[in-house]
C-alpha cells in the first residue's frame, strides 16, 4: 500500500512540474522587468513572454518588437518546444505567438507598434511577417544610429 502511495505523490509531482514548464505566467504588472529594456512592464495589451531554454525559463518584455529582437541570437530560437506568448491587444488575455496574427497601428512601449489577436484581420500579417517587420525595424533604427554617431564624430573633427 505504501508503495502505491508513493507512485502516486511521483506521479502529481511529475504532473505539477509539467504544468510550470508550458504556457505564459502571471506577469507582476509594474514590477517585473523587461529581459530586453529593462523596464517594467506596464502595458497589458502589447507585453510578450518566451519560454524555453533546458529549464524551460521564461523571458518577459515590454513589446513584441523586444522580444523577437532578443531570441535571434538564442540557440534555442527555433526549438519546437520555445514558446511565444503575446496580449491579444484587445482583452489583454495572454495567447500563443507563433500562431496570433499581427495589426500594425498600435502604440507600444518600444514604438515597434504592434498589436496582436487570434483571428485573422484584413491586411494582418502571420508571426513570420511580423517577425521580418519588426527586423527590418530594427535595422533601420541601427542605421539611422550609426550614421548620426557617425555625423556627429565628423562633425567634432570640423571643429578641431
Amino acid at each position: 500500500m505504501f508503495k502505491f502511495i508513493l507512485i502516486g505523490i511521483s506521479v502529481i509531482g511529475l504532473f505539477a512540474c509539467s504544468e510550470q514548464n508550458t504556457g505564459p505566467i502571471e506577469v507582476k504588472w509594474d514590477r517585473d522587468i523587461c529581459e530586453r529594456c529593462r523596464m517594467m512592464l506596464s502595458d497589458r495589451y502589447h507585453s510578450a513572454q518566451i519560454r524555453s531554454g533546458e529549464k524551460a525559463k521564461v523571458y518577459v518584455f515590454d513589446d513584441l518588437g523586444g522580444a523577437i529582437v532578443w531570441i535571434q541570437d538564442k540557440d534555442w530560437k527555433d526549438n519546437e518546444k520555445t514558446e511565444l506568448w503575446v496580449n491579444d491587444h484587445r482583452t489583454g488575455g495572454w495567447i500563443d505567438g507563433k500562431t496570433a496574427w499581427y495589426v500594425t497601428g498600435h502604440s507600444t512601449q518600444m514604438e515597434y507598434g504592434l498589436g496582436a489577436q487570434r483571428e485573422e484581420p484584413v491586411g494582418g500579417m502571420t508571426y513570420a511577417e511580423a517577425e521580418a517587420y519588426i527586423l527590418k525595424r530594427e535595422r533601420k533604427y541601427n542605421q539611422s544610429g550609426a550614421d548620426l554617431k557617425e555625423q556627429s564624430h565628423e562633425h567634432q573633427h570640423d571643429h578641431h
